[in-house]
């Protein structure tokens, strides 16, 4: 008896050249988990299309989907036990949210929370001149990549909730319209590790702000340039540093990458009678131990690097396998609507 298995869809976004650690601990070290994780069926995408719906460079956003996959593969997600592929190779996911266009209304998709200061960047006098159709569609898409795997379980951040719970609705829609039986997704809230920057206080680590952040191809000497400049104190305090204060991230990082014992061990110290944290040595600590974690992902990816043709191969056939299941959901659509 073949056991059905739960259907999974992550992805990462083509916006920028490089992952970073940030996206490591808090988003992909867990997709890796799901993947092989027993009756998991895991789909793994860069989601290039959703890098158009602002303004962008074609070249780099070539460049930036490949270094994505690349960072992806290289990270864990293993080409045997997902599919992993660009979201463009798979155009079933355009033709969908199309059709799913038909069942969003334009008001829900303005009030979306996590839109709506992209909204103001780009509007124009109070007016939405420089909203593009694809920036107000960017949750149809999302609907549409989800909805198209029939995915039942959907890894995201606390941030994602509303675009999911839009998906969840048109999922709903479509079935009482026109008589679908598609399942209406879960979130699998990711461990929600806010992973600091290491540059500036009470921010997260983030692509759009490089300073901040400790890339997956970041040489030795550069993790030690960026951990050796972070913010410290005197060592000593009257309680435990807390989120706004100078060493907060410092100590976060190191529970982190190192664990939440030798954290202890540095808040012990920092509260004791004796000398305190020794800030040099603590750096040290976690610039060996930040590297020691990133170097078997920088081997396969230099592995990558150096075979593009490896590379392709897995996208293509990643596209395949994403293609196969897509193209099953979308006729089942356009016939329930009549489209077929």
């Amino acid at each position: 008896m073949k056991i059905k298995k739960t259907r999974v869809l992550s992805g990462v976004r083509a916006s920028h050249s490089s992952l970073h650690l940030g996206n490591y601990l808090g988003a992909i070290r867990g997709m890796v988990e799901l993947q092989n994780k027993v009756g998991h069926e895991t789909f793994y995408m860069v989601a290039d299309l959703h890098g158009i719906t602002t303004s962008f460079n074609p070249k780099m956003l070539h460049k930036n989907r490949l270094e994505a996959a690349k960072d992806l593969l290289a990270a864990g997600i293993d080409p045997e036990k997902s599919a992993v592929f660009l979201q463009a190779d798979v155009p079933e996911h355009v033709e969908l949210a199309y059709l799913l266009s038909s069942v969003s209304q334009v008001p829900e998709l303005m009030r979306m929370p996590s839109k709506k200061d992209e909204y103001r960047k780009y509007a124009d006098d109070g007016q939405l001149k420089g909203v593009s159709f694809a920036l107000l569609g960017y949750p149809v898409l999302m609907a549409a990549d989800i909805l198209l795997y029939k995915a039942e379980k959907v890894p995201i951040g606390e941030d994602q909730l509303p675009h999911l719970e839009f998906t969840r609705k048109v999922a709903r829609r479509l079935n009482v319209k026109y008589g679908l039986r598609l399942p209406v997704p879960e979130a699998v809230l990711s461990n929600e590790l806010r992973v600091p920057s290491i540059s500036e206080k009470g921010k997260k680590m983030s692509k759009s702000t490089p300073e901040s952040a400790i890339f997956l191809n970041d040489s030795y000497e550069e993790i030690k340039k960026k951990i050796f400049g972070m913010s410290t104190d005197a060592g000593k305090g009257f309680r435990a540093p807390r989120k706004h204060d100078a060493v907060y991230a410092l100590f976060t990082l190191v529970e982190l990458v190192i664990g939440s014992d030798r954290r202890r061990e540095l808040e012990k110290q920092y509260l004791g009678s004796g000398d305190g944290v020794r800030y040099s040595e603590v750096k040290l600590e976690l610039v060996d131990a930040i590297y020691n974690l990133l170097k078997p992902i920088q081997t396969r990816r230099r592995d990558l690097d150096n075979n593009p043709a490896k590379l392709r191969g897995i996208l293509d056939e990643g596209a395949m396998k994403a293609s196969k299941v897509a193209s099953i959901t979308l006729d089942e659509i356009k016939g329930a609507m009549g489209l077929s």
